[in-house]
């Protein structure tokens, strides 16, 4: 699913062609006990869909596109929820005419390659769902 090397705090991932980014990223935080850092990187999906929170109705609104893409940046961080890795993705991908789109990602289908760094904090970040916003913000209690 992927392969990575380590230098110090910090991980140089690969993660494997076909492969679901978000899947792929959450399985090496298990495996190598991740609960709180950061991650970027660059790539090409077939297939991305993207999350957008609709904050008058606390609903989320998903957008699937199937289309070949570069990754011009992947950024996020990474922490835990309910004992779980939490990941959250930003992302801007590149078009074949030029043009990009981005926003918050889900999930994506490498077609091509993803390389991203990841940086282990160390520690332990969690979340708590808030009801008024309707986000999983970070829990410092």
């Amino acid at each position: 699913m992927y392969q990575y090397e380590s230098f110090g705090d910090r991980y140089v991932l690969s993660i494997d062609n076909h492969q679901e980014i978000s899947a792929a990223l959450a399985d090496f935080c298990e495996e190598t006990g991740i609960e709180a850092g950061a991650v970027y990187g660059i790539g090409a999906v077939s297939e991305a869909t993207f999350r957008f929170l609709d904050p008058a109705t606390k609903q989320y609104v998903d957008k699937t596109f199937a289309e070949q893409m570069e990754i011009t940046n992947l950024t996020g961080n990474i922490s835990t929820k309910d004992g779980k890795p939490y990941l959250h993705l930003h992302v801007t991908a590149g078009r074949r005419d030029y043009t990009c789109i981005g926003g918050h990602l889900l999930t994506a289908v490498i077609n091509g390659a993803c390389e991203l760094v990841v940086e282990d904090f160390g520690g332990t970040l969690s979340r708590r769902f808030d009801p008024e916003t309707g986000l999983n913000l970070y829990d410092f209690e």
